[in-house]
């Protein structure tokens, strides 16, 4: 029951590996991220590549076996979806003592094991990147953990997360709120580039949301598979 098909690759996977999509009131299709909107509903693995190519082949009416209208910007209203959930979480973190920001504070807790994931702006400068490269790959020589790296936010979605300021370098630590932000981070670099590759940088479409896309409505799943 947890297993769903690509109307893409037509392979099944786990949802949370997918993205969900269902035809509102209107007729437009929208991305029902958070797996609780009503209505039939169809899925696409969860990359942009994926989401383009079902947009391309004109894919969505067939799988919701209804005439819709599918927005030509949709991959990159993930894109602003998936950012704009990744500050959230990371905005919690923040809250629940699970982030830190700063070159110096952000080595401390990579040093120290206390890291989780460390992240830089998109235009963080290649100097302050090396430097904490250099503390990684320390902690892992003593026998410490290799922490991912996530280049996905700009300065200003930093400062959104960070609740203001100028953040480059900040460091998810261990903990409940950190685990959830992590999960964020890395739904985000694998929708735009698949799981073990280097975030490229993200297009226009890469900031954030202004509005929500469809509301959040609870109802029984009623997709056909």
């Amino acid at each position: 029951m947890n297993e769903r098909r690509c109307i893409v690759t037509g392979e099944s996977a786990d949802a949370d590996g997918l993205i969900r999509f269902v035809a509102g009131p209107d007729g437009m299709v929208v991305p029902d991220l958070k797996r609780t909107l009503p209505g039939r509903g169809c899925w696409v693995t969860a990359r942009r590549a994926m989401v383009d190519k079902a947009v391309s082949k004109k894919l969505f009416a067939r799988a919701l076996r209804r005439k819709v209208d599918v927005p030509d910007d949709l991959g990159a209203l993930i894109d602003r979806l998936l950012v704009r959930q990744a500050t959230g979480a990371l905005s919690m973190a923040r809250k629940a003592g699970a982030l830190v920001s700063g070159a110096m504070q952000v080595d401390k807790a990579v040093r120290a094991g206390r890291a989780t994931a460390l992240l830089h702006a998109l235009h963080a400068a290649p100097d302050g990147i090396r430097k904490l490269d250099q503390a990684r790959r320390a902690t892992v020589h003593l026998g410490g953990p290799d922490v991912p790296v996530f280049m996905l936010l700009d300065d200003e979605q930093m400062g959104l997360a960070f609740g203001g300021g100028n953040v480059i370098h900040a460091a998810v630590l261990d903990g409940r709120g950190g685990h959830a932000a992590l999960r964020r981070l890395e739904a985000l670099r694998d929708y735009r580039t698949g799981p073990d590759m280097r975030p490229a940088s993200p297009d226009a479409g890469a900031g954030l949301l202004a509005g929500t896309a469809g509301g959040h409505v609870t109802a029984k799943e009623t997709d056909q598979e």
